[in-house]
């Protein structure tokens, strides 16, 4: 009989179940569902409309993914669920759900049907920048020790600011959700009946401690009487990354086709549990989760407070070390650039070609060499989140002329995200966290040579490939089969695993001396507006974006 581990990654857009063979890492099926709703940005699914900067989704949509992935991949990869050993989840974060005291999520009653905030905020929810500004001016007034542990400022994308904005906006909401929960730790209650708080979210996106805890009552209540008493709705245990949250109950297994009894991982982020699936997880050793957002991972053995950082967790990304994070908008941005700005003459192209659009922008950039469009953008089209960490900014392009080709304000998009990379690993070295080898996963990394290779451009480094294409889904298999343990075949520490089941492709992407010194030049210029737009000197983006709100159409 087989040992396998079945990993679910719940993405922006959609979810992915995969199927792994334990001890080697191979991969029998996977099986993906598009979320009915997508991403809530406009209007709920009443037709209320949402204000700028939301961003939210439909709890139903995560457990119609799994109630269709997981027997549709097992069927596939012709796996029993009895040789099933764990179960892992991921998840974006923060993404996260009010729920009543039997922990149903509130925008599944009819009552708070209509309210968006009832609803799940996803992880690039932004309308909580006001909360988060006033959460990193009174933390810093009061010498909060946690604020330097993320690089000096919090995010509107995390728990707190959302929860606040719920407490400001919507005190009915915040009054009826007897908890908020993060998607991924509901999913694994869903499964398990057990309610756990990952180490992992809630020391990245909920300013938890391993030692300190939670920020303290009296620091939230400071920022708003309304939040006196708001830990108390972050209930249960908050277990370590490679635990067991406990096991898959007779009802899920009926529903999902897995084995009653099956172990289930405490839950995790999924840029963190994609690291393993390197193979690798040494200190000084970097991870670029490519996808519709960059994450840029890595472990440490000293605790350093790196200025702009997502954060600095200990255990959370492998237990032992010191987990460091820092974020970016990459594929949202190429998307936007796609659905709304391609002309329809290359759109015709693509389509008589059978090819995507994204690919042939990118073969006619490729023909491009650095500085030839005369072009510099700000990667900020979803706002800056490291190393300013300021959602209310937004993207930007200097030098276009009448003769701008489509090809070139696409080269322009993509080196705005590797130059936006390179600001990050500039940070991290600064602040004294060394980065020695540098890796990258998602489907860019396996897909797309013209970016990998101008990401080692601008980088000056080289850059090698996780061997699979869904590093997330098997990251997740892997923390399964350690939740598991080897007495029931699976693993006892996450090293074991990652070191039979991980592994990279022979692909290395070296930088081009002559590019990378014409990057230089360009990066200058980044920097320039960079500092110029998200440091102070302008407040044009902030500006416009009040504007652009004071004229939005009320609802009747």
């Amino acid at each position: 009989m087989g040992r396998y581990a079945v990993g679910i990654d719940f993405g922006t857009l959609s979810a992915r179940a995969l199927v792994a063979e334990v001890g080697t890492g191979r991969e029998l099926a996977s099986a993906v569902m598009d979320y009915p709703h997508g991403v809530m940005d406009v209007s709920l699914p009443d037709g209320t409309a949402l204000p700028t900067d939301w961003a939210l989704q439909h709890p139903r949509d995560y457990m119609d993914a799994v109630l269709k992935t997981v027997p549709e991949v097992l069927k596939a990869a012709g796996v029993s669920a009895s040789e099933v050993v764990g179960v892992g989840i991921d998840f974006t974060a923060c993404t996260v759900l009010p729920v009543d005291e039997a922990l149903n999520p509130l925008c599944l009653k009819p009552e708070w049907a209509g309210n968006p905030h009832a609803y799940v905020k996803l992880w690039k929810h932004h309308a909580a920048q006001p909360q988060a500004d006033e959460i990193n001016r009174v933390a810093a007034e009061r010498g909060e020790a946690f604020l330097a542990r993320y690089g000096g400022k919090t995010s509107s994308e995390w728990m707190f600011p959302k929860i606040w904005q719920i407490a400001q906006e919507a005190p009915e909401v915040y009054a009826a959700a007897d908890s908020f929960i993060e998607a991924a730790d509901w999913v694994v209650w869903w499964l398990t009946g057990q309610v756990t708080r990952s180490a992992c979210a809630a020391g990245y996106k909920a300013l938890w401690h391993k030692r300190g805890g939670y920020p303290s009552n009296d620091f939230f209540r400071a920022l708003d009487p309304r939040l006196d008493g708001v830990l108390e709705k972050l209930g249960g245990p908050v277990l370590p990354i490679g635990a067991r949250a406990g096991f898959v109950t007779a009802e899920a297994a009926r529903r999902t086709g897995l084995a009653e009894g099956t172990a289930v991982a405490v839950s995790n982020v999924d840029a963190h549990v994609s690291l393993p699936a390197t193979g690798v997880a040494r200190p000084g050793d970097m991870l670029m989760i490519l996808g519709t957002s960059t994450c840029h991972v890595m472990v440490g053995e000293e605790e350093q407070c790196v200025p702009g950082i997502c954060g600095v967790v200990e255990d959370g990304i492998i237990p032992g070390l010191m987990g460091y994070e820092a974020n970016q908008v990459t594929g949202d941005h190429f998307n936007w650039y796609v659905d709304n700005c391609l002309p329809e003459a290359y759109a015709a192209e693509a389509r008589a070609r059978g090819i995507s659009p994204h690919r042939l922008l990118s073969e006619k950039a490729a023909l491009l060499a650095p500085g030839q469009s005369g072009l510099v953008a700000l990667d900020w089209w979803n706002g800056n989140r490291s190393v300013l960490v300021d959602g209310s900014l937004s993207g930007l392009i200097v030098g276009m002329t009448l003769q701008t080709r489509p090809e070139e304000i696409y080269r322009a998009l993509v080196e705005a995200t590797a130059f936006g990379a390179r600001t990050i690993h500039e940070a991290f070295e600064k602040g004294g966290v060394a980065i020695k080898n540098l890796y990258a996963c998602g489907g860019i990394a396996k897909k797309d040579p013209f970016f990998m290779q101008l990401y080692a451009d601008v980088t000056g480094r080289e850059i090698r490939v996780v061997r699979s294409a869904q590093a997330p889904a098997l990251g997740a298999a892997m923390f399964g089969a350690v939740a598991a343990g080897s007495k029931a075949g699976g693993y006892d520490s996450i090293a074991d695993a990652a070191r039979e089941m991980g592994g990279l492709t022979g692909d290395v992407y070296r930088p081009n001396a002559e590019n990378h010194a014409v990057y230089d030049l360009l990066f200058k210029e980044y920097t320039a507006l960079h500092d110029h737009f998200g440091r102070g000197g302008s407040l044009v983006m902030k500006r416009l974006k009040a504007i652009r709100e004071s004229q939005r159409p009320r609802q009747a």
